[in-house]
């Protein structure tokens, strides 16, 4: 069974780390993610109860991390920026202070104002799990100077720390807010209609079935179909579109919609929890669940190494004054400086954090990401396959021409004739069909009715055999796009004009400018993919191909190039699942689709491809450069401080200071 926990006190991403290989540990518990982003555990295991042993966990390995079943809200700690703020306060009065004891006794009392929730960390974790953290080593660090008459030193040690904890604490809320604020689409309560009122109610607590009131200007809280009253929405929510929607009764409206007209009622047809709007925002905050391999080797780069720099200090110390003419105070000196610069946290925290930016800033654009490993995925595509109908054009058809080859038929009788079996197809075509004829329809005389995928439908009725369906289906080689075969004989054909979106061209245009390769991939009739085809620019493309045909060109392109499939629908499935990178259309896709696929385009905008790509180039870029500051800093004043040439402060810079800078360039991402 799956489980979701929510964290809290969770303020580094290695301590996220730590907790998860722990839980990993443990066989009765499979697929553990701890999200630092997010705050969330989650988890499976066949345990009834397994909070209490998730508990224990946690408080071994973390012990000042906290762990509800049901999300907190937020609290607003500022209880270590008044400690900061009084230990400050304590050692500006001490300067005006003559008498040395009372100097002292105020200078200690700012140690232990700075010092007091890091020692507690540190000592919660030595005593659980016997490990010596950050914590520990700061606390050394400080003390030990102190010892060696180094007071302001040490105390600028704390002083530096714990400010840089309590900006960098900031920045990361900062940065989850900003991202939650990017796809937080949910209304926080609904109007409940009863027998004689209507009440307030949260949005959880909904019902199938239940009848909400959605008054003028509030968000709709759950999907559900209008009852009483027309609406007209803003949908930007959602699908990023800014023309606004006019609904109707009897029509749906989906969780996420603002109303802008009148009063609505509308009856429930999902629960919160199946809603668009939750969906959406459960995808996007749980998205760096699947990680990219940078972010995973980082992980485990950075928890071999506070360890090898701790041996490092140990021989420093010990070992330092045997070799050079130094004292072994200044030995111990030095090898607590290495002791303060051996926290991981910035090369830790500074590639979840900008793959996490990188999704968010992704949401706000309307394109949902299901994994930072995606991002990365989709940089190494060099072949991009399209869909055709509703992903290239616009999933719309006019009726352009009908042509009778058999001149016992008029027009308006082949309209009649297919409409008969087309009654019991969802097909576009079928309902286009059906919207051209005028005529009544008598489908009691139909029998036999049957749908091939991706050819057509064939049904019997009165004594004649009839298929309606492409070329092949109908067995001729004639002009058009949609055949009606009566008893073998090819009586008619259908023209359809399909529109291409508009910004198609503009958009291949852009993929060939990186270097990737364009092809359509289409069940429709060659002379019509054509023509779609050498209108936008597309490189290649294969037409009249069934679901599996699809499946099989993709798999032979693989073999040599990384692919990426843009599809919107059900047929399309199996190639989003056999892509490397899957992009659905999220607006008109179905749904199977957009479950098969990794990249979710939620307002149907070819132009999400280049931006999601823009998005992943810079995410990289930022990476890259937190890790070149991270360790380049790191590694410097390590070999300074061997060499006696690095202060406390400089130390506490390349810890505290650096993992700051890595936060605040990742969010930079967030103003792509």
């Amino acid at each position: 069974m799956s489980y979701k926990y929510y964290l809290e006190n969770l303020d580094c991403a290695n301590c996220a780390k730590k907790i998860e290989d722990a839980l990993k540990e443990d066989e009765r518990f499979t697929n553990v993610v701890v999200n630092f982003s997010t705050l969330t555990l989650s988890f499976k295991t066949n345990l009834d109860n397994p909070f209490n042993e998730i508990f224990k966990t946690i408080k071994r390995v973390e012990p000042d991390v906290l762990i509800y079943k049901e999300k907190q809200e937020e609290k607003n700690d500022d209880l270590e920026l008044l400690r900061f703020v009084l230990a400050l306060i304590v050692l500006a009065i001490s300067f005006l202070i003559a008498n040395e004891i009372i100097k002292e006794v105020m200078l200690i009392i700012s140690y232990l104002l700075l010092m007091y929730k890091t020692f507690m960390k540190a000592i919660k974790k030595f005593i659980n799990s016997h490990n010596v953290d950050e914590n520990a080593l700061i606390c050394i660090s400080a003390i030990g100077a102190y010892i060696l008459g180094e007071h302001m030193e040490g105390l600028m040690v704390l002083l530096l720390y714990v400010l840089g904890k309590i900006l960098e604490d900031k920045a990361v809320h900062k940065s989850r807010s900003s991202i939650k604020d990017l796809v937080e689409l949910k209304a926080s309560y609904a109007n409940l209609k009863g027998n004689k009122r209507v009440t307030q109610v949260k949005s959880e607590d909904l019902k199938i079935g239940d009848i909400i009131v959605v008054k003028k200007g509030e968000l709709i809280p759950a999907d559900g179909c209008i009852l009483k009253g027309c609406a007209t929405v803003d949908t930007s929510g959602l699908t990023g579109e800014a023309a606004l929607r006019e609904i109707k009764e009897g029509e749906k409206v989906l969780s996420g919609y603002i109303n802008l007209g009148e009063v609505i009622e509308v009856e429930v047809t999902h629960t919160y929890f199946d809603s668009t709007a939750y969906k959406i925002l459960e995808l996007t905050l749980n998205a760096t669940n699947n990680k990219a391999k940078t972010e995973t080797f980082v992980s485990k780069i950075a928890s071999y190494y506070t360890p090898i720099v701790l041996i490092i200090a140990i021989l420093i110390g010990a070992f330092l004054p045997l070799i050079v003419n130094v004292s072994y105070s200044d030995s111990i000196y030095r090898a607590l400086t290495f002791l303060v610069i051996s926290c991981p946290c910035a090369i830790a925290i500074s590639v979840p954090l900008s793959y996490f930016a990188g999704i968010g800033i992704s949401s706000k654009k309307k394109v949902l990401v299901k994994g930072s490993n995606y991002l990365d995925a989709i940089l190494k595509c060099d072949v991009i396959v399209f869909d055709k109908t509703g992903t290239l054009t616009t999933g719309s058809f006019e009726l352009e021409e009908v042509k009778v080859y058999n001149s016992k038929f008029t027009k308006e009788e082949i309209l009649k004739l297919a409409s008969l079996g087309e009654t019991f197809s969802n097909h576009p075509i079928a309902k286009l069909i059906l919207k051209e004829n005028h005529q009544k329809l008598d489908t009691s005389l139909v029998s036999n009715f049957k749908e091939i995928d991706g050819k057509g439908i064939s049904f019997d009725y009165k004594k004649d055999h009839i298929k309606v369906g492409n070329h092949h289906f109908c067995g001729t080689d004639k002009e058009g796009n949609c055949f009606v075969s009566l008893n073998d004989e090819v009586i008619a054909s259908f023209i359809f004009n399909q529109h291409v979106k508009d910004n198609a061209k503009e958009v291949i245009g852009k993929l060939k400018k990186d270097g990737i390769k364009t092809y359509m991939f289409t069940g429709d009739h060659g002379s019509f993919a054509k023509m779609v085809a050498s209108s936008i620019g597309i490189d290649q493309y294969k037409a009249e191909l069934l679901p599996d045909e699809k499946f099989r060109e993709l798999e032979r392109l693989q073999r040599d190039h990384q692919v990426m499939f843009v599809g919107d629908g059900i047929n399309d499935a199996p190639s989003l699942v056999e892509a490397d990178v899957g992009i659905s259309m999220g607006s008109i896709g179905s749904n199977s689709a957009i479950l098969a696929s990794d990249i979710i385009i939620m307002n149907d905008d070819l132009n999400g491809i280049p931006t999601i790509l823009k998005i992943a180039h810079k995410t990289k870029k930022i990476i890259i450069t937190n890790l070149i500051i991270s360790i380049g800093i790191k590694v410097l004043i390590l070999v300074l401080a061997m060499f006696g040439l690095a202060h406390m402060a400089l130390a506490v810079f390349a810890d505290t200071g650096v993992t700051l800078l890595a936060i605040l360039n990742s969010l930079r991402i967030l103003k792509e």
